[in-house]
């Protein structure tokens, strides 16, 4: 089942990058909710897709979670396997001392003062944070997300801390039934984002689109793309 469900998204990823001429994009597996169980029995049939059809055995699997503590219990359960963890949900500053600590990659920073606490607390063993400025495009209240004219003097913040690694962009777009205006949000994003790129040559990651938009997304430039859904089946 899994194994069918990321061969499917592996061929949509590969020719939707093909259509718009653009790189193929990387997956984050998004696994909130999700079992350990889950999580070690997808890493195993992605690492030997990757090596069967890729020749890339050693491939990085990524997941994506939106809480820390259950990324937390999670990530005790699968210490064995060599993973790597994404936080793409709000983040709370009094949480940011955790998640400093326990992922790779912060996808959802919106604002300096988490930005401060981040570096603060990312342990010195550890290779810097990456992290990328979580915008909210469609400017709705109910999402976080800094503001589009916020995006330069968060970059500025996060480049102030030695800690903290700028990767680049992130956002999750209105989920608007008529896809000119979802493309039109990923095309703002891709405005953000290319600056940004220019300006900061370690900049290299756009996260956007989901289960349902992955074509339009990788269309509009994105180089990372977040499934869950499409992966796991839609949650009970």
């Amino acid at each position: 089942m899994l194994a069918q469900a990321l061969q499917h998204v592996m061929q949509r990823l590969t020719a939707a990058a093909s259509d718009a001429g653009r790189p193929e994009p990387r997956l984050l597996a998004v696994s909130k909710t999700q079992p350990a169980t889950a999580i070690a029995e997808l890493a195993a049939v992605w690492r030997a897709h990757e090596g069967r059809v890729r020749r890339q055995p050693n491939v990085v699997v990524a997941f994506g979670e939106n809480y820390v503590q259950e990324a937390l219990a999670k990530q005790a359960q699968l210490a064995a396997l060599t993973l790597e963890w994404h936080m793409i949900g709000h983040l709370q500053s009094n949480k940011a001392r955790e998640a400093a600590a326990a992922f790779d990659w912060v996808q959802t920073v919106d604002r300096a003062k988490l930005v401060t606490a981040l570096g603060r607390h990312r342990p010195p063993e550890l290779e810097a944070l990456n992290v990328l400025i979580q915008v909210n495009i469609d400017d709705e209240r109910s999402k976080h997300g800094c503001d589009p004219e916020q995006v330069d003097a968060l970059a500025r913040a996060i480049l102030a801390e030695p800690r903290l690694r700028l990767r680049g962009l992130m956002a999750i777009p209105a989920p608007h039934p008529e896809q000119a205006l979802r493309c039109a949000a990923f095309a703002r994003m891709r405005g953000l984002f290319d600056p940004l790129r220019e300006a900061h040559p370690q900049v290299d990651t756009l996260s956007m689109g989901m289960s349902d938009d992955i074509e339009l997304a990788v269309a509009e430039g994105a180089t990372m793309v977040r499934v869950g859904t499409a992966l796991f089946g839609a949650r009970g």
